[in-house]
């Protein structure tokens, strides 16, 4: 593994760069850059799937968000839809000038949050030829309506929330201090004792993220000043764009973010795939040994044969 450095608008953005077993120095493979989901850094569930890619014969780059982690940008701790966008185009550009890829056998694959931001930059980024999301979340569905039932919102706490972003914003440009906020403890519909209040991924989320693969870099809150950003985010939206170039995205049957997944196939155009895994939630898909190396397997077979023929 090299750590590796690449820049997005002044930005410094720190990855982590795997090659393939095996390797040969003077030979080029096809490469796939994974995006990590909202709040996580590089080194968990990204590097996870990077590195069983790695073995099946792909150069796998995996990076910290611009804002996040060990990259530059400041706040830090913000999440700006159209930044983790750009921020894969230049992993993009990364990669299509190293000297042991084959610029054009490039794919991408999103986890979570990064899944959207993927599908959302395929659509126009023709350099990635095969494109892939697990447990791909809409974040700005999520921002603006809630995740599935459970978390509803009503169109008066969306236009509270906004308001609070903007108060957020003007205090930092009067140079004030940064506003943080937790979708769990600063979501007045959620009680701490009382699970079946709050979705499911969240609840196992702060399992993963605290208790299964913690990071001391990882973003459990966010500027507020960047949420409205994030209930701007359309990614599906020019989702038949992709098309030829195939789509594969996989999520769990008892994933409470499933209808997303299945949102953004539905709008798809061929060639793509929605493969669900029964029994598997949204954060089972991140560390679980029973499904991360069906997942992998999967990815595998899609970029194998998708990069590795072009």
């Amino acid at each position: 593994m090299d750590r590796v450095t690449f820049q997005n608008k002044g930005n410094t953005v720190v990855g982590n760069l795997f090659r393939p077993d095996g390797f040969e120095q003077g030979t080029t493979y096809p490469a796939i850059v994974v995006t990590h989901p909202f709040g996580a850094v590089k080194e968990q569930v990204p590097t996870t799937y990077a590195k069983l890619l790695a073995e099946q014969g792909f150069v796998t780059l995996v990076f910290d968000a611009s804002y996040q982690g060990e990259s530059g940008g400041e706040p830090h701790f913000s999440e700006f839809p159209s930044t983790r966008v750009e921020d894969i185009r230049c992993a993009v550009d990364f990669l299509s000038v190293h000297p042991d890829v084959d610029p054009e056998r490039i794919g991408a694959l999103g986890i979570c949050a990064g899944g959207g931001y993927t599908v959302n930059v395929s659509q126009t980024e023709m350099r990635i030829k095969a494109v892939a999301g697990v447990s791909t979340f809409d974040i700005g569905s999520a921002r603006r309506d809630g995740v599935g039932p459970l978390d509803k919102q009503s169109e008066e706490y969306r236009t509270g929330l906004l308001e609070r972003s903007g108060r957020a914003r003007t205090r930092e440009a009067a140079g004030g201090q940064v506003e943080m906020f937790s979708l769990i403890s600063d979501n007045p519909r959620f009680d701490m004792n009382d699970p079946s209040t709050i979705p499911l991924m969240y609840q196992e989320g702060y399992r993963y993220y605290s208790e299964i693969d913690p990071n001391p870099r990882f973003m459990g809150t966010f500027a507020l000043s960047s949420l409205s950003r994030q209930m701007a985010f359309f990614p599906f939206e020019g989702i038949e764009l992709i098309s030829p170039r195939p789509l594969l995205l996989i999520a769990g049957s008892e994933a409470d973010t499933l209808y997303m997944s299945q949102d953004a196939i539905g709008r798809a155009k061929e060639p793509k795939e929605l493969v669900v895994l029964d029994g598997a939630s949204h954060i089972d898909l991140y560390w679980r040994p029973e499904y991360v190396p069906q997942v992998a397997g999967k990815l595998a077979e899609f970029f194998g044969k998708h990069l590795s023929a072009l």
